[in-house]
């Protein structure tokens, strides 16, 4: 069997190239480049990752080739970023730049000689009647499968996720007994394929500063001074330079540059219990396709947390509408609904939550 493997240099899709190779496979390593020489913004751990990957292949003596994406990914994956943000919408660059750069573009150029492609990714696939459907993993803080809601059928039947029935800890394990050189290296926590930069300086290098009001809601009272409300998204708390908090924003006027916030952990603003989503995508099929016109018992999420919310999907003429049991903090329009069976084991798609 012939697989790609999507080397990051990172302790994850190492072992991902450890376990293949205990299992008597060959793998080819790719490492795709995304970042610019030219880009000031942009750090040096690149050529960390780079020299982690290329390590990884000499002591498996597999080969590694770098394919060069960066581009595609500022044409598609930043682009969208910046003009959701410019919208004032909260974009999740990491859930395009799985569906457009890691399993398309890359699958398009190179993973389609192949049978499958491997990633560190946490999650897994599971068939059932013949279709390939994708599945959460037993690591519940680490699942990933909320970052690839938007992958379609063709590139989940192609994918291979090693680490979906392993904990994180099990996975470190693996490599220091392994004595791999990423063993001990902290994962990432920057913008997909940006490294360590900041979301701020990110945002900043294309949309600059304005200088703006944050306002209490309730009152009409000027708190303070913000710096674009493009640097600020729905439900957010840290970060606003206010005192006697916690305070959280609850509405942006994009016009006006204005943000508006609201006090206390409990202040009903700040919560509600259903979003509607634009565009929705059925990875695999729609599994309730009986059930259309009533409400389907499900699971889902609407930022990258370890906890699934209980909730009733109904299907509406332009598009579907979650009914959450709880309440829900901080619903930011432009991140995704992401969507599970009522067991939460098969992750069945996403769409955009609308305003």
């Amino acid at each position: 069997m012939n697989i790609a493997v999507l080397l990051s240099g990172g302790v994850d899709s190492s072992v991902v190239v450890h376990l293949l190779c205990e299992q008597g496979y060959r793998p080819s390593l790719f490492y795709i480049r995304i970042g610019r020489d030219d880009t000031d913004y942009m750090d040096c751990s690149a050529e960390e990752d780079l020299e982690m990957a290329s390590a990884i292949a000499r002591r498996y003596g597999l080969s590694l080739e770098v394919v060069d994406l960066h581009r595609e990914y500022w044409d598609n994956v930043a682009a969208y970023a910046i003009d959701k943000i410019r919208r004032g919408l909260t974009p999740n660059p990491d859930v395009m730049c799985n569906k457009l750069i890691k399993f398309g573009c890359f699958e398009r150029q190179v993973g389609r000689e192949f049978d499958f492609t491997a990633t560190g990714h946490y999650a897994t696939t599971v068939l059932l009647d013949g279709k390939t459907w994708l599945g959460t993993a037993v690591d519940p803080i680490k699942d990933q499968t909320d970052f690839l809601a938007q992958i379609d059928y063709l590139q989940v039947s192609r994918l291979m996720f090693p680490l979906g029935g392993l904990m994180k800890q099990e996975v470190r394990d693996i490599a220091l007994r392994a004595g791999l050189p990423s063993a001990r290296r902290r994962d990432s926590q920057g913008i997909c394929f940006l490294g360590k930069i900041n979301y701020n300086d990110f945002v900043r290098r294309f949309l600059g500063e304005r200088e703006g009001d944050i306002i209490e809601l309730e009152t009409g009272k000027k708190l303070g001074k913000h710096r674009g409300y493009w640097f600020h998204t729905i439900g957010q708390r840290k970060g606003l330079g206010l005192g006697g908090g916690p305070w959280f924003v609850v509405r942006k006027d994009i016009e006006g540059n204005v943000i508006y916030v609201s006090r206390g952990y409990d202040t009903e603003l700040q919560f509600g219990n259903e979003f509607r989503m634009r565009d929705f995508h059925f990875i695999t099929d729609n599994p309730w396709k009986k059930e259309e016109n009533g409400a389907v018992e499900v699971t889902f999420k609407i930022r990258h947390t370890p906890e699934f919310m209980k909730g009733r999907l109904f299907r509406e003429p332009e598009g579907y509408r979650i009914v959450s049991d709880e309440k829900l903090q901080g619903i930011a329009p432009g991140q995704f609904g992401v969507i599970y069976d009522s067991a939460s084991r098969l992750c069945v798609g996403s769409g955009e939550i609308g305003l």
